[in-house]
């Protein structure tokens, strides 16, 4: 029995006792008993629409969308001028090239279309644009390419695959009897096709959750093709499913939500997003839905936030917001996403988890959805789908065009991607378990056991975040630093501060965090693999700017911000790097934020966060844990590859006690090993649910939401 089954047992007893006599079930989507207050949303929504309309861009559908809404709610707000016919040429040229991200511009335009088409402010002539630009389309890697085109859409990142389908689905749906001019089918043909695969999408979300854990990227884009679904779809049981999968987004997000900032652990994120969650893509949302952030709405411009803020059907769980605001401390422990076979060793006829198939391209989407193309019992179809769509020569897999001699000998293509796991596996999102601990001071948030070793070009292994600015965490660089004035610029399959080139074996005992750099591929490989190599050191983000306080004891480095208090170590040591704003961007900050440990990418890092209830004054904290015990036992030399053979740790933490942890040993608190896999989909105070269920109950403060993914229902319930 975990430390919340009794509360959750309690909780989710009054949850059905209510639902029996107040709670709408089936298509629940509106508001109600148990949603968040009609009267407390509208007024959020329209504080969103008034941030949204200071400027006005006709060029951007969504600029625009916010501007009709903002009139239709409150008298005396008109768009402040004219919107050309021309407006969303660019868009609409992007799309008919078959440009990559063209589905977030249609879905864009889909909820103009569908929302206000026959608003007078419309150009009718815009209208039509956006309508032919709809029916023709192509909605699905299997259609037909149009003659002197190169299709470099990417369609099956999890994101992706819900927004293809939405945009199908919907389109089909207000136009049945049309004929689309891609592939010649009908409005009703495309409706029937995407309704199939946004089912599966949703069945497989309620199963294993989100292989884009906890992403501050690509929630926003799961949140604006739910929700423009729950708005748009006829079909109840669409509705109602994008409903409850919608819920599931935002608990997440309520879980890991400190001061605002959505600041956790990430499976896919970048450096315009993760240096501050002011920059983050779903700042917006997370600012309108919680109320939880004394900094300001960012972006004029963010999909989720203006979305939410024109919702007329979906209204979120009174519950999940209250988990949002809740005070109280607590660690969530969560497991995510589908575990596949890296490593071998090879199969004749490998059995797929979960009742899945690696051979049956109705289960395509779901090992690329999560960046399993390279794994070797998914190599056989990734070979043969590429061939039979040509996708050799597209933007996204033509760097690997290489390899395309292999597919006259599948063996051993299995063979190479077993020997080449450690990186040519970069954008695989393998099964994952999370720990996160929340109290009113700060957030620590972690992958734990994942991956270790392995270079993942996305991921964001852990944080300690005490606002939106105010943040930590440590990071194997794939690339060095490049020059640019631009903040946010990096690369994106792994850079200077995006993804690990290699991730550390990491543990999480609430407060406590220790991060184990070790890579096991060569920092220099021969060709075609030269494109994968790494820097020898790891580095740590401490944006002394934001912190009240920053001091150095030892090999700790400390910053405070308010009552919170953090505390990193390094066992290699360490020096601030100076930047010239002149040549680097540097967002403002004056002093170093940039934490350089030199020597070797093979390295130890600790994290200890406390706060002042708990550690009294930062001197205090500062001085018990600068002065407690650490050995640090490297396990071997290394290869002059530069693989390494890691570390064993032990650490006498003033708050948790003696910790003990390795490259290979488990991790033990106080003489009591503690799990670091096989954790429930959520076990926290609001949520007790086994990976794998069908039901999920959250519970809060006597209001609760019930989601059950095998009948169809979404329940929620009030205080009675």
């Amino acid at each position: 029995m975990t430390p919340y089954t009794r509360t959750i047992t309690v909780l989710v007893a009054v949850l059905a006792l209510a639902a029996c006599a107040d709670a709408p079930r089936g298509d629940s989507a509106l508001g109600g008993p148990g949603a968040v207050d009609e009267t407390w949303y509208q007024g959020r929504q329209l504080d969103a629409l008034r941030f949204a309309t200071t400027g006005f861009d006709p060029t951007n559908p969504l600029n625009v969308l916010a501007h009709l809404e903002h009139a239709r709610v409150e008298q005396g707000h008109a768009l402040p001028g004219a919107i050309p016919p021309d407006a969303w040429d660019a868009r609409f040229a992007k799309m008919a090239r078959l440009e990559d991200t063209r589905d977030f511009d249609a879905l864009y335009l889909a909820n103009v279309l569908l929302g206000y088409a026959d608003d007078p402010a419309l150009p009718r002539e815009l209208v039509a644009k956006t309508e032919a630009a709809l029916l023709s389309f192509k909605y699905w890697y299997t259609e037909p390419t149009a003659e002197g085109l190169l299709d470099d859409s990417y369609y099956w990142t999890e994101n992706h695959e819900v927004i293809y389908g939405a945009l199908e689905y919907l389109i089909g749906q207000e136009y049945p009897d049309h004929t689309f001019a891609n592939d010649g089918r009908s409005g009703a043909a495309h409706r029937d096709a995407a309704r199939e695969r946004l089912l599966r999408w949703f069945e497989l979300r309620a199963r294993f959750g989100f292989s884009e854990w906890h992403s501050n990227v690509y929630y926003q884009k799961d949140v604006t093709p739910l929700l423009t679904l729950v708005e748009y779809a006829d079909d109840v049981e669409i509705r109602t499913r994008a409903a409850m999968v919608l819920d599931l987004v935002l608990f997440d997000m309520a879980l890991h939500t400190q001061r605002g900032a959505f600041g956790a652990t990430h499976g896919r994120s970048y450096k315009k997003d993760k240096m501050s969650s002011l920059d983050d893509d779903t700042w917006g949302g997370v600012k309108l839905l919680f109320d939880t952030a004394a900094y300001p709405y960012q972006s004029t411009a963010h999909p989720d936030a203006v979305l939410l803020a024109r919702a007329r059907r979906y209204r979120m769980p009174e519950a999940i917001r209250l988990v949002a605001r809740s005070a109280a401390s607590f660690t969530d422990r969560e497991r995510m996403g589908i575990r596949i076979d890296e490593d071998g060793p090879l199969e004749d006829e490998p059995v797929a988890p979960y009742g899945l198939a690696f051979d049956d391209p109705r289960d395509l989407t779901v090992w690329w959805g999560i960046g399993a193309l390279t794994t070797w019992p998914v190599v056989p179809l990734t070979l043969a789908t590429m061939e039979q769509y040509d996708l050799w020569v597209t933007t996204n897999f033509a760097p690997f065009a290489g390899l395309r001699v292999l597919t006259s000998n599948v063996t051993l293509a299995q063979q190479l991607a077993i020997s080449t796991y450690r990186f040519l596996g970069f954008g695989l999102l393998q099964e994952v378990n999370t720990v996160t601990h929340r109290t009113p001071d700060f957030m620590l948030s972690s992958a734990v056991d994942y991956r270790a070793g392995s270079f993942a070009s996305q991921i964001h292994t852990w944080q300690a975040t005490f606002d939106a600015n105010a943040l930590v965490f440590t990071n194997h660089p794939f690339r060095p630093i490049i020059a640019s004035d631009e903040w946010g610029f990096d690369e994106e399959q792994g850079g200077y501060w995006t993804g690990e080139a290699s991730i550390p074996r990491a543990a999480q005992h609430d407060n406590v965090g220790i991060y184990l750099y070790a890579p096991q591929y060569a920092m220099r490989n021969a060709a075609p693999f030269d494109y994968f190599r790494w820097e020898p050191y790891t580095h740590a983000y401490f944006p002394q700017d934001h912190f009240d306080e920053v001091v150095q004891q030892g090999q700790w480095t400390f910053g405070r911000l308010g009552d919170g208090y953090v505390g990193l170590y390094s066992w290699r040591p360490t020096r601030w790097l100076e930047y010239d704003p002149a040549v680097y961007a540097t967002d403002g900050m004056v002093a170093p934020f940039d934490l350089l440990a030199e020597g070797g990418a093979d390295n130890v890092w600790i994290v200890e966060c406390g706060r002042a209830a708990d550690s009294g004054s930062f001197a205090a904290f500062r001085d018990a844990v600068a002065g407690a015990a650490i050995d640090v036992t490297p396990l071997g030399p290394g290869q002059e590859s530069g693989i390494a053979d890691g570390f064993d740790v032990v650490y006498e933490s003033p708050s948790q006690g003696r910790i003990t942890f390795g490259w290979q040993a488990p991790l033990v608190v106080r003489g009591v090993e503690q799990p670091l896999g096989g954790f429930a989909r959520f076990d926290n105070p609001f949520a007790q649910t086994p990976f794998d269920a069908s039901v999920v109950d959250i519970a809060a403060e006597g209001y609760g939401v019930r989601l059950d993914f095998a009948r169809g229902e979404r329940t929620l319930a009030a205080p009675r």
